[in-house]
């Protein structure tokens, strides 16, 4: 049953992108209401800020409501979504740093937590996972996280599955390093493995 409505999801998925294609708003409006809440969540692992995700998000759809014509089948509608919110984020975050310049901690506002749903290894888990480069950290976040294959993850990033392999390898070595160092208070990697 639940492959079943996986498939009618993926169909529903097409014929709203081909909709799009064609012109119709209330369609990109349907479609933007079912990856809202997905991509917000996948999106907060870049920035905690929610005015950044929405930006984001609203500029994934306007990719999409432009270029939804050029979409060849080639992958899932959900895996080309993701990877136009995965390219805009890394241009978000890019602009971000670029404007910015170096800021403090106390230039970022307190994060919440919910302490119904967050517990000590989760917050362990992301600090560690925070002081990987954005394509590591988001690479494992694609693959442990939303549940993405190897080649999904390669499509979405626009990058070879050997990358896509080479950078999970990578990012769990640094973490393997790190994890521990956190678990004292400190996160002070040699020299090169940043």
């Amino acid at each position: 049953m639940a492959l079943l409505a996986k498939i009618s999801a993926k169909e529903h998925d097409g014929a709203l992108l081909a909709a799009v294609a064609a012109g119709n708003r209330r369609a990109l409006e349907d479609l933007y209401l079912g990856y809202h809440r997905r991509l917000a969540r996948f999106l907060s692992r870049f920035t905690p800020r929610y005015e950044n995700i929405e930006e984001i998000i609203n500029d994934t759809f306007m990719v999409v409501w432009q270029n939804a014509k050029d979409f060849r089948n080639a992958s899932q509608v959900s895996t080309w979504i993701i990877g136009i919110a995965y390219r805009t984020a890394l241009k978000s975050i890019r602009r971000q740093k670029n404007h910015s310049g170096t800021r403090s901690l106390d230039d970022y506002p307190e994060q919440t937590i919910d302490p119904t749903s967050d517990t000590e290894v989760k917050d362990w888990l992301k600090h560690g996972l925070d002081r990987l480069s954005d394509e590591h950290r988001l690479t494992l976040e694609l693959a442990y996280h939303m549940g993405h294959s190897l080649e999904e993850v390669a499509a979405i990033t626009g990058c070879p599955v050997g990358t896509v392999k080479a950078r999970m390898f990578h990012a769990r070595e640094k973490l393997r390093q790190c994890l521990p160092h956190l678990g004292r208070g400190t996160c002070e990697l040699p020299p090169g493995n940043e």
